[in-house]
This record gives structure tokens, C-alpha cells and sequence, in this order.
């Protein structure tokens, strides 16, 4: 029977990451809760372990129940009947299946009903559900909205709504607008104050995931005269209340059993979800972060498939005498595929790590003020979860789409076919570097840690924690990740002596890869010192960090601003 926890020793070695144990003492508060709750951890060691029996469930649950429906859920998705979305019979077996085994709102309180689990954990389901199967992962992985309730609504409403969230009720993210995509403060759904203090909703959603799920967080336009994203406010809908009908699903390339709705709000009863204003400044940017770390873990699950499929497939194939794997020109594939993979897993982890530490800090100073220390470790670990997200979220989705199609490519004609896995998982994952912000918005978010010095703070630390010494079959990657960061903080010098806003923005992306192959060749380094099993992939990555850094250096030395007219149409 598969697991898809057990059979992956990668996912148990970053789990095991020394950090954990101080993610784990914060999120389990010196594991105070455990006379309370007999399923609380008495210590770290317990803490793991309830982790990773945890994740054995979710690895057996995907490796049969909802990798066995991928396909049937792919070719029936699902439907409109009066108004209402009717899933895939795979997909109801799989919302059921995550109910009866205790996997929904895994990261909330236990107070709430939830699990407790810190996010590096539950991001690593994430992982192994888009293994199974990438477009269930967007239903499953919608719990995190519950997040945002946990951290802005009313007490009131937190009892409300997560632990319905953590029974198994589903949730959804209503932002977008037909004529306000990524430019959220275009959005003009209206909300309008009633006399007993709820708001009725009125107006139009598209693109919606899960858009006929149980509890909905919309964002709305609450302040009339408004246009801009001052005038905007979050709203907690309930399904129950009605209001709310589908108009249609989108036919989608991929990801067909994640329903992709158009909603039609006609007076629908709602509540303010903490400040009026907030809306867009301050809440959506918070649900956005999370939401990029979870298509970041959904872009590494995709990467995974994609990888092994074409790895059995290489294996078994023989061509001229002899299975292709063997080939130069496809083993080389594999690696690649493989030091991508890894690059982006360890960059994931290495954000939620960040994303777990301040987030644990803001939430001890809802309890007690923090102290002088704790206050600059919040802050530092937020600036770093900032300059990793936008990271972990381009370049994670950039792998998989690569990964996929070079998966089709080794399958050869037989991958164009739809009797083989990869032509799904090529189409799944396309969406994953367009949507919770394109790679394009992502090197916009990230271009300003690489300009500011977030980044070379995480390169120091990297290099300190090699200065101890480093395995012999590592020491010429470590020496060409020296010469390559000279060349970086050379371009970001050049870019910058130029003074001009419009270089900058052109030069950006240049910038961001570069930032992005450093720190992810770094981490493999790293991975590496703690588990020989890595050695290859930061070998491998290595020499591809090397060949993009040395083609941008090259060509920003080589630029000047005038010659972006070039480019323009």
C-alpha cells in the first residue's frame, strides 16, 4: 500500500530541522497544554512525534484514496445544479475521507478544535496532497483562510466559524472581480451597513476556488465614495445564510476538480471581519502570504509526481538495447528535475520555518507584552518570512512547470497521450505560476529585499553556519557560491549606481533569480552537511545556479538604461 510520507525521506528530514525545536516550544507555549488536552505533546519529542503520525495518515490517505480518484476526478470535475456546485464523486470521497481522519484545520488551536500544528508541518501535507493530486490540494488547502479569522475577527467569531472548520466545513477566499484581477483595489462589491450592525453583500465574484464552500471570506467595498483600496473591508459570509448563488464554473486547462466559480451576491447577510478599511491594506495582504506558501508547497507536490513519474518511466523504457535512463541526454534530465525539486522543498521549508516563528510571537503577544528579545527575533523572522515568500512562491512554480514538461519529454509521444499521468500533471501545473500573484507580481514583492540587503542577511547566516568546514565533496560548490555572490552584490550595485526606477524594475527579475538560486543552492549546502542523500542535488543545482548567475551578471555588466527602448513595443 503507498504511503506518501514514508516512502519520501526527504519530507522526515526537514522536518527534522534544528529549528523545530523552537518552533515547537513557542507554538506549544513549554508544552503547557498538555494536562489539558490528552492529545497535547508533554515535550518536543511527543510534539514529533504526533507530527509524524500525523502525516503517516495523510501520506496513506493520499497514496491511495486521493491518488486512485486523480484521474476519474480529472475527466467528471464538477457542476452547476441551481446554483450550487455539485463536486466529483472522487472529490466528495476525499472532503469525507480528510473529515473522518481529523485533517482539517490542522494549524488551529486546540481550543478551537484544531490539531495545533505549526505551519512547517501542515505545509508539508500540503505537499503531500498535491502529490496525490494538485487541484484537491486547493479545496483541502482553503483551511488556512481560517487563519485569517484566528487572527482578526472577534472572539465571538472565532468561535463561530473554526471550529466548523476544523470539523470538516470547507472555506473559500472571495477576491477577485471581473474587472479587478490582480489590481485588488479595483474591487467594487458592495457592502452595505445594516441597523442590527451585519452588512448585506451585493455584486459580482469571478474566479473564485471553491467558490460554493461553506465560509466565505469576501472582500467588499464597505465606504461609499471609495475607489481605492482605503475604502475596502473583509467580510465572514456563511453558506447558510444564503444570498450567494453560482452562475457558472470555468472550464479549465487544469486542475478540473477544484471548481473555479462566478458568484452572484444579491443581498447577502455578512459580518465584518475585524476593522472597517482593513480590508485590502492590512487582511487580504495577510491571506495572501499564506496563500502563497500553500501554492509554493502545491507547485513542490507537482514537482514531486512530475519527477517520479518520469523517473520510472526512464527506468522502464529501453530504446536501441537499453532503457533511456541511461541516455546522457535523459539522465542529465533527471538530475536536473531532481536538484529543482530539492532547491525548491528546502526553500519552502525554510519559509515556513520563518512564517512559524513570527507568527508564533504575534501570538504570544495577544497573551503577555514580549520581551526586548523576542520583539527583535519577531521582527527579524518577518522581514525574512517577506523576502522568502515571494521566493519560495515564483521559483517553486517556475520548477514545476519545467519539471512537468520535461516529464512529458521523456515519456516522448507517449506523454502527449492521456493514458499516462504526466499529461495531467503537465496541465495542473500551469496555474501554479499565475495564480495568488503571477511570477511577474512575485519578483515586484521581492525585488526590494534584494535592494535593501534582506537577502545578503540570509546569505551571512548561511555562510556562518558553513565557516565550521564543509564535506570534501562539497568544498567546490561552496567555493563557486563565494565567486557567485560576488557577482550578485556587483549587479545590484551596478543596478542601483544607475538611480533610475524604471532600471530597476526592468533589471528585477534579473535580481530576484539570482537572490533566489543563491539562497536555494545555499540550503542544499546545508541540507547536504546534515544528509549525504543530498549531495548530488547541490552538486547538480550548484553548477545551474552557477551558468543563471554568470548569464544575468553578464548581461546587466553589459546594459545600459537607455537600451530598454529596445524592448518596448
Amino acid at each position: 500500500m503507498a504511503n506518501f510520507y514514508t516512502d519520501n525521506p526527504d519530507l522526515k528530514h526537514h522536518l527534522s530541522h534544528p529549528l523545530m525545536q523552537k518552533i515547537v516550544a513557542l507554538k506549544e507555549r513549554d508544552y503547557s497544554e498538555a494536562d489539558k488536552y490528552d492529545y497535547a505533546p508533554y515535550n518536543f519529542e511527543d510534539a514529533m512525534d504526533n507530527y509524524d503520525k500525523v502525516l503517516e495518515i495523510v501520506g496513506e490517505l493520499c497514496g491511495t484514496t486521493i491518488a486512485d480518484n486523480a484521474e476519474d476526478v480529472d475527466h467528471q470535475g464538477p457542476r452547476v445544479e441551481n446554483g450550487r456546485v455539485i463536486y466529483a464523486d472522487g472529490t466528495s470521497q476525499n472532503l469525507e475521507a480528510c473529515r473522518k481522519a481529523g485533517l482539517m484545520g490542522m494549524a488551529m488551536p486546540r481550543r478551537l478544535g484544531g490539531l495545533n500544528f505549526p505551519i512547517t508541518p501542515y505545509i508539508m501535507a500540503a505537499d503531500i496532497v498535491s502529490r496525490a493530486d494538485t487541484g484537491f490540494e486547493n479545496l483541502w488547502g482553503l483551511q488556512d483562510c481560517a487563519e485569517t479569522i484566528y487572527e482578526f475577527a472577534s472572539e465571538e467569531q472565532k468561535q463561530k466559524y473554526i471550529p466548523r472548520v476544523c470539523a470538516g466545513e470547507t472555506m473559500s477566499m472571495d477576491l477577485t472581480e471581473p474587472d479587478a484581477g490582480s489590481d485588488l483595489q479595483s474591487v467594487m462589491l458592495k457592502a452595505t451597513e445594516q441597523p442590527d450592525g451585519t452588512w448585506l453583500l451585493n455584486g459580482v465574484k469571478r474566479f473564485i476556488t471553491n467558490g460554493d464552500s461553506d465560509i466565505h471570506l469576501v472582500l467588499a467595498r464597505s465606504e461609499d465614495g471609495t475607489k481605492d483600496g482605503r475604502g475596502l473591508s473583509m467580510f465572514i459570509y456563511d453558506k447558510r445564510d444564503g444570498g450567494v448563488t453560482v452562475r457558472r464554473i470555468e472550464n479549465k486547462m487544469g486542475i478540473k476538480g477544484s471548481p473555479t466559480c462566478e458568484l452572484v451576491y444579491k443581498n447577502a447577510k455578512a459580518e465584518l471581519c475585524g476593522s472597517r478599511r482593513m480590508g485590502l491594506i492590512k487582511y487580504v495582504m495577510a491571506l495572501m502570504n499564506g496563500a502563497r506558501l500553500g501554492i509554493a508547497a502545491q507547485s513542490v507536490g507537482v514537482s514531486e509526481i512530475a519527477y517520479r513519474e518520469a523517473l520510472a518511466y526512464a527506468k522502464d523504457r529501453k530504446q536501441f538495447g537499453k532503457a533511456i535512463i541511461e541516455f546522457p541526454a535523459v539522465f542529465e534530465m533527471l538530475a536536473t528535475m531532481k536538484a529543482k525539486l530539492d532547491a525548491s522543498r528546502s526553500l519552502l521549508y525554510e519559509t515556513s520555518r520563518y512564517v512559524d516563528l513570527y507568527k508564533a510571537y504575534d501570538d504570544i503577544a495577544k497573551e503577555r507584552a514580549l520581551t526586548p528579545e523576542e520583539k527583535k527575533e519577531s521582527k527579524l523572522y518577518s522581514k525574512l518570512a517577506d523576502a522568502c515568500t515571494p521566493l519560495a512562491k515564483g521559483l517553486s512554480s517556475e520548477y514545476c512547470n519545467q519539471n512537468a514538461y520535461d516529464c512529458i519529454q521523456i515519456h516522448g509521444g507517449s506523454g502527449f497521450m492521456k493514458d499516462y499521468a504526466c499529461e495531467r500533471v503537465y496541465r495542473d501545473a500551469r496555474i501554479t505560476s499565475i495564480y495568488e500573484g503571477t511570477t511577474q507580481l512575485q519578483v515586484v514583492a521581492a525585488i526590494r529585499h534584494v535592494t535593501t540587503g534582506t537577502v545578503n542577511l540570509l546569505i551571512d547566516s548561511y555562510r556562518e553556519q558553513l565557516a565550521a568546514g564543509i564535506k570534501p565533496a562539497l568544498e567546490t560548490a561552496k567555493a563557486n557560491l563565494e565567486q557567485m555572490t560576488e557577482k550578485y552584490n556587483a549587479a545590484i550595485a551596478s543596478v542601483l549606481e544607475a538611480k533610475d526606477t524604471a532600471y530597476v524594475d526592468f533589471m528585477a527579475r534579473r535580481l530576484v533569480e539570482m537572490a533566489g538560486n543563491i539562497i536555494m543552492s545555499y540550503l542544499l549546502l546545508l541540507d547536504a552537511q546534515r544528509n549525504d542523500s543530498f549531495i548530488r542535488s547541490a552538486q547538480v543545482y550548484n553548477k545551474m545556479a552557477q551558468a543563471v548567475v554568470n548569464t544575468h551578471s553578464d548581461f546587466i555588466a553589459n546594459f545600459t538604461p537607455d537600451q530598454i527602448e529596445f524592448y518596448k513595443a
